[in-house]
């Protein structure tokens, strides 16, 4: 048997749509996820969505609930300076991306808009999140990272923040470009949290082209390699529905996702990793 493990299995996106916050409720109740991450700029989400998530029956152990820092299209601002900016949107990824990396990015915009963020996740849930981190990585991004760890160091001091550096050896991490990227840019984000006194998972894994044919069932047992002990490996889980339709182009995989954790074959799975849910 190999040594047992307890890993953070977290579903993004709890919010975008009710379809997809059905599904991460369903799966948290089954006991087959340890965390969801909230996006609380969605038309969709509110006190009532927060409630049915916070109410859960889960048994003897609570999951985590974290904030999921969104600053990407189609999604709408919070604050006005950050309206202004791009025309009542954020700004695409690519494009935000390339600012960032040029540090262009109006700075005090994004960090009240990541304060904005942290102070309505408290309005819904009466309390600070366990943990924050960011759609589409942007907590990792440069000018970002800086606003995101300040503000996440003054209104939830409490919390860990997600990091997307791997655990797999370098010659693995190159299959990946995406994964690698995110490698290279967690560095530097690492040692900004480390500076502020917030932890951070010790490593990540989830990352794939949701277009390509290999089923999730296939990708998955790739996650689970070298990952250490506390480690965290994100997921899509949902429902396609018409507001999901909407506002994402990831649509079909998420319902992949959702059955593949829902299966009596991913239990198996986790039995012969020793892999337990933290």
């Amino acid at each position: 048997m190999p040594p047992s493990r307890r890993i953070i299995l977290c579903a993004d996106d709890y919010g975008l749509s009710p379809g997809v916050d059905t599904a991460i409720r369903d799966l948290l109740v089954r006991g087959r996820l340890s965390a969801t991450s909230v996006m609380v700029v969605t038309p969709t989400f509110g006190r009532d969505e927060a409630q049915s998530l916070a109410g859960l029956d889960t048994g003897d152990r609570r999951p985590a609930i974290g904030l999921h820092v969104t600053l990407t299209a189609p999604h709408v601002p919070l604050t006005p300076d950050m309206r202004r900016l791009y025309g009542d949107q954020f700004p695409p990824l690519p494009l935000l991306i390339m600012l960032a990396l040029l540090r262009r990015l109006d700075g005090a915009a994004f960090a009240a808009e990541i304060r904005a963020q942290l102070a309505a996740f408290a309005v819904a849930f009466g309390r600070a999140p366990d943990f924050v981190d960011g759609h589409q990585h942007v907590q990792l991004l440069p000018q970002v990272s800086e606003a995101f760890i300040d503000a996440v160091g003054e209104l939830a001091p409490k919390a860990w923040v997600r990091q997307c550096g791997r655990a797999l050896p370098p010659v693995q991490r190159f299959a990946d470009p995406k994964g690698l990227f995110l490698d290279v840019l967690s560095r530097r984000f690492r040692r900004l949290a480390q500076a502020r006194g917030l932890p951070a998972n010790p490593a990540f894994a989830g990352t794939y082209d949701f277009a390509a044919a290999a089923a999730f069932s296939a990708l998955f047992p790739r996650f689970l390699v070298a990952l250490p002990d506390h480690g965290l490996i994100m997921c899509h889980p949902g429902r396609v529905d018409a507001e999901l339709a909407r506002l994402d182009p990831l649509t079909t995989r998420r319902e992949e996702e959702f059955a593949y954790l829902a299966s009596q074959e991913f239990a198996d799975l986790l039995a012969r990793e020793g892999a337990t849910l933290a």
